[in-house]
Order: structure tokens, then sequence, then C-alpha cells
């Protein structure tokens, strides 16, 4: 009734006198009035169809609903009015003068009087992600030289940076989203004069240069070829002069700059909450880029637009007490992003930080990547192994410097790395040494904690350490030391202690959460970041000091024992092992599934024995760096003891695990494993031994039960059927032979 009767209104406001309209909402019906509008008159309601449409009962039952709609469109109503009348950046500008100058006098001797959006371990994370993606430019940025003499210069520039930017949107998609689907972005100019967007190249022809202001990256929308604020992901404003502030200068972004970043960035936060999209995250933060014809930088301002007060009488007043108050502005660094032909640099740390910019832009608008950044991250080792590989370097592992040494051949190589004589090494009371004897201080967010080092380990080049706390010298903890935040090299070391630190914290915390209790789990004793000799200077804000220690991230866990692959070494793992090992792994891998957690690198480094007083030895599942939470994470790729799924398709199946487990008892009760170097021939001995039951039959020569159990994993490799774990607890509980033919209580399940 509703829509047929908007539908005669419609076509009622075509046949009314020139000047005379009938306001309906053409792209969504939800209003509750119609007013008709008459020029030089305010607008008043004239029908309201929802009272046309009921009857007199209804109306009084609805009448507490059309109040809220009214305050709430009445609240819509002035936000609207507001972002109308919000339409002066200059007059904003001038009115942060003394916000400006005060924080700028707050920060003292620092190099900006702004935080950064984007860590630099952040950074350094995205640049490994995007070593396999591959951006293109195809229009050059004009040389700096020349930026501002001409037109035709200016043009090109707004060319240069409407490529750049389509370029980064869909290398950026495609390797994160997807290569399949159609990218939903495009980028467009924004013309001062009405706001609205044009294509570069169409708005220099029609002789709009001189008012094009920015370039964004928009929503694709047919029905508004001109866009719409609320479907903006990010603007670019060139302004010739940030290159006087490039990193190595000691001068600071002007005000000008700023104040014109923050006026967008409002107007985009502000068309946002009078959206109708649906945000996949928060839509408080909104991202403005600036560059000019070689550098560039990101202001990202963040903050909560209901809190601001929508006086439309003082719109300006209103938004800079709202930035003062309930506004987060953070700058990048400027840097160079074209080099001086006019190409962007995509590797380089300028583009890197617009590029971040972008990820979190699209995130905003199109939710969570199908491939996170440490998945894509996760391949610099291999591609940094292949290229060593390639160029038949001689020592694949890091010198004191960070540079790779190379190994003399006697035909060169095509290019050759040399110690770099400027590289200076620190002081040597800077560098972090943890040797037994050693005492380390842990903070975490309830009070500091001491750890003497007892042993030093090693764990495929990884470092470790048994530690003992302070206060209690009896007992034994690991202790992992992670990636200071600043460091770069080297390169893959830091993103395998990446996953020993920091995200196994995060996965036994969940546990935590979750209430997950097992013996058979590791115990989360303590985490926090490194307490460093001297006084921490770091800001307030956050962040670190420079102190080359500070920010560290430390992990403490319990208990401890020996690996499995030092049991087989020291031929001290036999059928009363492997029986216990298979049963205290299955039962740790039925604890962590019923939290949907899977381990994702089960290995025989990964498998600890633990002695414990005179009760019996039991093995504990270790190294849950590399668990899988959801769909998105990506396992461990181990061409010996990954899965076969997990080799295939970079991920897990209901029974990966296990399968990961049957490969570790068949190596400890002395199976072969041979030289793989390559998936392809990983894959081809995984389907040999599994036709020829050469795998069935080792296990066979100690238990049959063993057998069984990888004929049962066998059966269901590939397949999404799940593991009985309680069925093969109760049958390897029943085989455990224990010393005093007593029967140990298990509570584990």
């Amino acid at each position: 009734m509703i829509k047929r009767l908007a539908k005669e209104l419609k076509n009622l406001d075509k046949s009314l006198p020139k000047g005379i309209s009938v306001g309906i909402n053409d792209d969504d019906f939800s209003v509750s009035e119609a007013d008709i509008e008459v020029p030089g008159m305010q607008r008043f309601p004239k029908f309201n169809l929802f009272n046309m449409c009921r009857s007199p009962d209804q109306e009084s039952i609805g009448s507490e609903t059309k109040r809220s709609s009214v305050s709430s469109g009445s609240r819509s109503h002035n936000r609207k009015e507001f972002l109308s009348r919000f339409v002066d950046s200059q007059t904003l500008t001038a009115r942060l003068e003394d916000w400006f100058e005060l924080i700028s006098e707050n920060s003292g001797q620092k190099k900006s009087a702004f935080d950064v959006p984007f860590e630099l371990i952040e950074l350094q994370k995205f640049d490994y992600a995007l070593e396999g993606v591959s951006f293109q430019q195809l229009v050059r940025m004009p040389s700096a030289v020349y930026a501002s003499t001409s037109d035709a210069v200016e043009a090109t520039a707004y060319l240069a940076i409407e490529d750049f930017l389509h370029a980064s949107v869909k290398g950026l998609w495609e390797a994160f989203w997807s290569q399949d689907d159609p990218m939903p972005f495009s980028v467009a100019c924004l013309y001062n004069e009405n706001l609205k967007f044009y294509q570069a190249e169409k708005a220099i022809g029609d002789g709009k240069l001189g008012g094009l202001c920015a370039t964004g990256v928009l929503l694709n929308n047919p029905r508004h070829p001109h866009g719409r604020w609320d479907h903006i992901l990010e603007l670019a404003l060139l302004r010739p002069d940030i290159g006087s502030v490039a990193a190595g200068s000691d001068r600071q972004l002007s005000l000008s700059v700023l104040g014109e970043a923050l006026f967008y960035a409002i107007r985009m936060l502000l068309s946002r909450s009078l959206s109708r999209l649906n945000f996949s995250e928060s839509p408080n933060c909104a991202y403005v880029l600036l560059v000019d014809s070689q550098h560039g930088g990101v202001v990202k301002v963040e903050g909560d637009v209901d809190k601001l007060e929508f006086d439309v009488n003082n719109v300006y007043n209103c938004s800079v007490d709202w930035i003062k108050k309930h506004c987060k502005v953070t700058v990048s660094p400027v840097d160079r992003i074209w080099n001086k032909l006019g190409n962007a640099n995509w590797g380089d740390i300028g583009a890197l930080q617009v590029l971040f910019a972008t990820f979190h832009c699209i995130v905003q608008y199109s939710g969570m990547p199908k491939h996170s950044i440490e998945d894509l991250a996760a391949d610099h080792g291999p591609r940094l192994l292949t290229r060593r590989v390639a160029r038949q370097l001689g020592d694949s592992r890091v010198n004191g410097h960070g540079l790779f040494r190379f190994q003399q051949r006697s035909v060169s190589p095509e290019i050759v790395e040399v110690p770099d004589e400027s590289i200076k090494i620190k002081p040597e009371e800077l560098i972090m040494k943890l040797d037994v004897g050693s005492v380390l201080w842990l903070e975490d967010s309830e009070c500091q904690k001491g750890y003497q080092i007892n042993d030093v380990l090693h764990n495929n080049e990884l470092r470790y350490y048994i530690a003992s706390p302070v206060n209690d010298p009896g007992k034994s903890l690991y202790l992992y030391v992670g990636s200071h935040p600043s460091q770069l090299e080297p390169a893959w070391e830091d993103m395998n202690l990446w996953y020993q630190v920091q995200r196994q914290t995060k996965i036994l915390a969940i546990m935590r959460q979750k209430g997950l209790s097992s013996k058979y789990l590791p115990q989360l004793s303590a985490s926090g970041r490194i307490v460093h000799p001297g006084q921490c200077r770091k800001p307030s804000s956050g962040g670190n000091c420079d102190h080359p220690w500070c920010g560290t991230p430390i992990l403490v866990t319990s208990p401890v024992g020996e690996t499995v692959v030092d049991m087989v070494n020291a031929g001290r793992f036999g059928l009363d092992e492997a029986i216990r090992c298979c049963h205290d792994c299955v039962s740790a891998l039925s604890t962590a599934s019923s939290a949907d957690i899977r381990h994702g690198d089960i290995r025989p480094e990964n498998i600890i024995c633990v002695v414990s007083g005179g009760r019996h030895p039991y093995f504990v599942l270790v190294g849950w760096g590399h668990a899988i939470l959801e769909d998105r994470d990506r396992p461990a790729m181990n061409l010996h003891f990954s899965s076969t799924y997990a080799l295939q398709e970079g991920k897990l199946c209901s029974a990966s695990d296990a399968e990961s487990l049957v490969y570790v008892l068949y190596f400890a009760c002395g199976g072969a494993l041979p030289d793989l170097d390559s998936v392809e021939g990983a894959l081809q001995w995984r389907e040999n031994s599994w036709s020829r039951r050469l795998i069935q039959k080792k296990l066979g020569e100690l238990s049959t039960l063993l057998k069984a159990f990888a004929d049962y994993v066998d059966s269901l490799c590939g397949t999404p059927y799940p593991i009985d774990y309680d069925i093969w607890l109760r049958r390897l509980r029943r085989n455990i032979h224990d010393g005093d033919h007593g029967k140990e209580v298990d509570t584990s399940g």
C-alpha cells in the first residue's frame, strides 16, 4: 500500500509546476513523511503515508515507535545539515592553531609531535607478505624539478596518483582477497567546487584541473557515478610542500597540510555515520594520504563521531572540540615513494606505509582477507632459501652483520654482496647475552618476575632456555625470548621467533581462557616484556624507548622435558615410550580439538618427555605457535612431518595432526626418512610409503596397536571425517605398561 502511494506521489511530482516537488527518497523508501518543497520556503510535513494506511487503533499502539522514529530522524537530519555546512578546510585549519601549537610545544625534542600509525615490525611483516605480489604503475610521476611549473605537469601528477592507487588496490585485492572475483573499487579525483568525483582524464579534459583537490579510492556504485562520501576508502592529497619534512629533516608537517587532512577525514567519518553500509571493521577510523612528486605519508584519524556535538550553527568549533577531546591523530614519517624517473619504489618503506594504510581501508569495507598477512609472510623463508640455492650461496646462516656470507666460486655470481664497512656494531654492553647464570626480568600486567638461566637450548637454529624463578630456584621452566620489534635482520629467523613467542603466547592464553586443562599440554607460566637495564623512556602513549632491549617479548611455559629427537639419538625410545607417546599426544589433540584448536606443527622437536619425581614419565605436546584457530590460519610446512593435505592445500583436514603424529612415531621407531628438497618429492614419498604400507610395517614391528592406529589414520587422511579420539585413548591406555604393574589414574580423558 505504502509503495503504491509513493509511486503515485512520484508520478504527481512530474506533473507539478516547475519549482515545486514532492521529496521522496529515491534510494530507499524508509521515511515516514513525504515533504512538499517550495523554493524560498521551509520544508514542512504535508502527508504522512503511514497514517493514511493504518486504523485509529494502530495509531495509538504505534505512538511510541513514532516518537522514537522522529527522534532518530531528527538526529540524522542534524548530522546531514552539519555535514552540508562543513565545507571549508581553511576555516577548520585556522581554528586548530592553538591546538597545533600546544601539541608542538608538548612534543619537546621529539622529531614528530604525533605518534606513528604503524610499528616497524608490522611494516616488516607486511613487506615479507608482499614479496610475491607484483604491482605495476603505468603513468610515471613527473620530476620534482618541474612539478609546479605548468598545468601539464600537474595534470600528469594527478594521472600518476590515480594510476598508483589503482595499482595498489588491485594488487592488494588479488593478493589477499581474490584473484578470481572482480575488484569492487575504483579510483577518481575529487572536484572541490561540488565535492564530487570524476576520472582524472575526464576532469582534465573538461577544464576542471584547477579545482581538483584530492584523489580517492571508492566502492564501485553504478547508481552514483560521481561517488558517495560514505563509499570512500581513503583520500590522497597532492601537496607539493610535504617533501620538506621527508625523513631526515628536522621540520614537521605544517598545520595547513595537517588541517586539510583532518578536514577530509572528518567528512569521511561523518558520511560513514550516516551510511547504511555494513562495515566489517570499525568505521571510526579514516586514512588520508599526503603525496608530492616524490614522497608520501599517512595521516590516520580515529574517533567516535557520536561524541561530536552537532551544532549546525557552529560546525567548525564543534569539530575542533571533538579533535581535542575525542580524536587520536597519528602521522607517519614522510618518505620517498617515487624515484627520480617517476616509477614507484614498491618495496621501500614510503610505499609500504601507503600500501598498509590501503590494506586496512579495504578490510573496513570488505572484511578480513582470505589470506592473512601472516600466511603470505610465512612464505618468506622458503623463497629466501630458494634464492640462496639458486645463487649457490655457500653458508646459509647469518653472520653478526646480518649479511650473507658468499662461498668463493670459480664462476662469479651475477650479484656479489660484500661486507658493509659503514655498519656500526652496537656497544658490547647493549647486545643481549643470555648465558648460563644470567638473570632476566620480565614485566607483565601485574608485576615484575625474575628468571635465572640454567641451560641454553637450540631448536632449528632458534635459541631458547631452561630457567628458574629467582624466588623458586628448584623449579624449571622453558623461557623464550622474542625478536625486538625494530629488528629487521635476520628476516626468516625473526618470523620463526614471532611464531615461537608472540603467536604461541596468544594460543596458550586462549587455551587458558577456554579452560583447557591437561597435563599433556604446556601451561602458560608468564608472558610480558623484558625489563632492560637503566631508565625506560618509552612515551606515555605507548611504543618503546630507544634502548635495544625495550619491548622484547618473553614467554615462559611449563613443564620442561627431553625432546623425542634427543631420546631417539640417545637410544632411549622403545616400545613403551612409543605407545605412551602416542596416547599422550592423542590426549593432547583431543583436549585441544574440543575448543577447535589444531596443532599444525607436530614433529619430534615439539614433543617432550617429562619425568616428574617418582611418577611415571609422560609426554607433552609443545610448540603451539602455528596452531590453527580458524580457516585463514596456515600450518607450518615440514617436508618430513606435515600431513599430505597440508602440503597439497596449505590447510589441515581433521586427521592432519594425527597423520603427522604417525610420521613422528615412524621416525622414532627407526623408520628411514629420505632426503627431501621439494614438496613434490615429499608427496611422492608419502604416496609410496602408504601405498606399499611401509609405515604400517615398520610400526608393526614394535606394536600391532600402533600399526592399527596408522591404518585408521590412513583411512581418514584427506577426508572431512573426524578422528574418534576416545576409542584410541581407551585402546592405548590398556597397553601402557607401568613399572609397578599398578594402574595410573588419568584424569585427562
